[in-house]
């Protein structure tokens, strides 16, 4: 083999690796559970104080937490579920709260991080509206239907009559 076919080889298996490694930076998962479990340890370390020595703040983490869904948990919230990823994301509501970010700027960071999936209650847009209303739907639906049965049932009867001629007088039996 040459030198120059050599080097020729060798910047092309160069070119291919940093290819494929760009693309697995570029497929990389972005809403992995690594990345709030990063998050949260890397937070850990932060001077927050511990649950049950601020009241004010565990009452603001308990109402952000009982809004977010637990990813392990079916239908749980983070709060009531006793899962390890539930605490880490916990104290990473935590930690956010006490470096003074609202509620709703956690709750947009959750949202941003899973999406709308990891709020118990979905926003009343778009396609969820639908989540809203059908139920209203069903009751105006189902209530009109039970009213026009009731008055079926109730209406009162029409007797009719049948016999709009006189009854043509009977002849006596005739003995034969």
């Amino acid at each position: 083999m040459t030198t120059a076919r050599f080097h020729r080889v060798r910047r092309l298996a160069l070119g291919t690796l940093l290819g494929i490694v760009a693309l697995g930076a570029a497929l990389r998962p972005t809403h992995a559970q690594g990345t709030v479990v990063d998050s949260a340890k890397s937070l850990q370390t932060s001077s927050a104080p511990a649950p049950g020595v601020d009241t004010v703040l565990d009452a603001r983490v308990k109402m952000v937490s009982s809004r977010l869904r637990c990813p392990v948990c079916q239908g749980e919230s983070i709060q009531d579920s006793p899962a390890e990823l539930s605490a880490q994301m916990r104290t990473l509501v935590r930690e956010q709260l006490y470096n003074g970010k609202s509620e709703q700027e956690v709750l947009d960071y959750f949202l941003q991080k899973y999406g709308q999936w990891i709020l118990l209650e979905p926003k009343a847009e778009g396609i969820n509206l639908l989540v809203y209303w059908l139920p209203v739907f069903f009751i105006v639906i189902g209530g009109g239907g039970i009213a026009m049965a009731v008055r079926k049932w109730t209406r009162p009867v029409a007797v009719e009559s049948t016999a709009t001629e006189p009854l043509a007088p009977t002849a006596p039996p005739t003995a034969p």
